[in-house]
């Protein structure tokens, strides 16, 4: 995960470089030493033998050598440039990029399936035709999901430094004193749990739409026969089962209609409630996935 607020070119440099990401998080340093007046020792002594020996093929040896590691060198500072560039900016924005290391296992499962809704929404068809597009979904949802990645790396470490400090087996009378702490890591997997269920409602009532959408489409594309099917039935059916089928034909299209918009309202009312809902404790503390006595439980 990257802010969706850098700039696309840092964007863009920080994906190129997973490794170098992995190696500023974990404080590792990089040989960065450049020598390159090593690379000219074997042609310099060639060429400086040819001299002395005044033999010829030794000196075209020599010189061809260097030539080839001239195009080396310059190959090789080229590449040493560019990853001091991507190294500088991952230490320069090690606070901007989200690793899978730097959440646990039930953090990464809630981010990827937060991720999958984005996807989903951002994929549809209703989305691309810009018919759900009531809260900017190319802006909010990567800054929801960002939010998200955040606040999800910040539970995975106190929980790894809750699980170091709070003993296995508590003294009696001890579990007490330790409830608060763990109580505040159960209400924001809670909190974080409740919002990512309302990205998959979100995501689940635009597939419906999409649904709908391909249906309507198509109805659509007979709609504009209508004419035709009109007439078929007007030359080959008696009077009374003829005005039966045309108003058939006219209430269906007028049902899918119906179905088709009703969905996008449906999807839209459901992007509103993601927006007005605040990262916070759901009434009744009700949560999905990793149990609150098992993942962040006690240790």
């Amino acid at each position: 995960m990257i802010d969706p607020t850098l700039s696309p070119e840092i964007a863009a440099e920080l994906r190129s470089s997973p490794d170098l990401l992995r190696l500023t998080r974990s404080g590792a340093r990089m040989d960065t030493t450049h020598n390159p007046a090593l690379l000219f020792v074997l042609p310099a002594f060639l060429v400086l033998l040819a001299v002395l020996t005044s033999t010829e093929p030794l000196f075209v040896a020599g010189v061809g050598t260097g030539v080839i590691v001239l195009f080396r060198w310059i190959a090789m500072d080229n590449s040493y440039r560019s990853t001091r560039r991507r190294l500088h900016l991952a230490r320069a924005h090690a606070d901007r990029y989200i690793l899978p290391e730097d959440l646990d296992h039930p953090c990464q499962m809630l981010l990827r399936r937060a991720q999958n809704a984005v996807d989903a929404i951002l994929n549809s068809k209703v989305h691309k035709a810009g018919l759900i597009d009531s809260i900017d979904n190319q802006v909010s949802l990567p800054e929801e999901l960002w939010e998200v990645a955040q606040r999800l790396r910040r539970l995975s470490a106190m929980h790894t430094e809750h699980g170091r400090l709070v003993p296995r087996e508590l003294p009696p009378g001890m579990e007490d004193a330790f409830k608060p702490y763990t109580s505040a890591l159960d209400a924001a997997w809670t909190s974080l749990t409740h919002r990512v269920r309302h990205l998959e409602k979100y995501a689940k009532q635009v597939l419906k739409a999409d649904k709908v959408y391909h249906t309507h489409k198509r109805l659509e594309a007979l709609a504009a026969k209508t004419p035709e099917y009109q007439r078929l039935i007007a030359d080959t059916v008696r009077d009374d089962l003829a005005k039966q089928h045309i108003k058939e034909l006219s209430d269906q299209a007028a049902h899918v209609r119906r179905m088709f918009e009703e969905s996008i309202v449906q999807a839209r009312q459901a992007a509103g409630e993601l927006l007005r809902t605040p990262f916070s404790d759901p009434p009744g503390g009700a949560v999905e996935g990793p149990g609150k006595s098992t993942e962040y439980g006690t240790t």
